[in-house]
């Protein structure tokens, strides 16, 4: 089934994405390769320097978010903001239909739906007037 919202939420260890309509909610969950690897330690690195971010995870994020036409990327820390990084260097068509990012903590998949399904009526309705 296609759906026209979708949200993402995001960290460093896992996105759920779930594509939602008023009665209907898909949801599928990605894994970084090494789930395991702490990307904000510095720890290990003769340079003191991040470990790079993992650029397959994030795309495989974006392939999971389809052809939703909108999408709104949350989550607790940088992960969320590591993703619109990854749209904008590489699925310009996909940051496109980002119509919001937000900090949102820890929610269960139903707060999470609800979340996002207020949001989008919040934006629908400053959109009409």
């Amino acid at each position: 089934m296609s759906h026209y919202h979708a949200v993402v939420w995001i960290d460093h260890s896992e996105a759920r994405i779930m594509h939602i309509s008023t009665d209907d909610v898909e949801k599928s969950i990605v894994h970084p390769a090494n789930p395991h690897q702490h990307l904000q330690h510095k720890r290990g690195s003769v340079s003191g320097a991040r470990e790079p971010e993992d650029q397959s995870f994030y795309h495989e994020v974006v392939e999971a978010l389809g052809s939703t036409q909108e999408i709104l990327v949350v989550g607790p820390g940088q992960a969320k903001l590591n993703l619109i990084k990854h749209m904008h260097a590489h699925d310009h068509d996909v940051e496109n239909r980002v119509v919001g990012v937000e900090t949102v903590d820890h929610p269960g998949d139903g707060q999470l739906v609800n979340f996002a399904r207020k949001y989008f009526v919040a934006k629908d309705q400053m959109i009409a007037q």
